[in-house]
């Protein structure tokens, strides 16, 4: 097996005896990096530390990704202005954050029978959040899912 030390200086080829002798006498493991290389290929290293480093680094690269979660507003078709408002001013604050938003409409007995108030509602919301969303939206493809009418925002980058 071709043998390569901490410094990534090459010992030669040897045999795997002569091998994990210098890693004993230089306190290290004898680790086979490539095992489909011909000869084999094998490392004097720290392999406790190489492990706890990978894992650093592992961390490191969860910290800085960026997971994208969707929020959910529900309104109804009959809101009043104020509520409106106020649910409208969450999904503004959703989206600064990052996150997509899911608007749902929810209608009850009766209401089923007018969509086009869960549409304007839905037109409402878009034109409020405009500057904060990317893409064209139009409530008037949106469709009843069941008792539900949703739309889902996508934030501007």
């Amino acid at each position: 097996m071709r043998v390569v030390d901490e410094n990534s200086n090459q010992l030669g080829i040897m045999d795997p005896r002569e091998a994990v002798k210098i890693a004993d006498s230089r306190d290290l493991d004898l680790v086979e990096v490539a095992p489909k290389a011909d000869p084999p290929v094998c490392r004097i290293m720290d392999y406790g530390k190489y492990k706890y480093e990978q894992k650093r680094r592992q961390r490191e690269s969860r910290k800085h990704q960026h997971t994208v979660s969707v929020k959910e507003i529900k309104y109804r078709p009959k809101i009043d202005k104020h509520d409106f408002d106020y649910k409208t001013n969450h999904v503004r604050q959703f989206l600064g954050e990052g996150s997509k938003v899911k608007v749902t409409i929810m209608f009850r007995g009766r209401e089923m029978a007018h969509p086009e108030f869960g549409r304007d509602i839905l037109r409402k919301v878009v034109e409020e959040t405009a500057d904060l969303c990317t893409g064209e939206y139009n409530p008037e493809r949106s469709r009843l899912e069941g008792r539900n009418m949703s739309l889902v925002l996508q934030p501007a980058k």
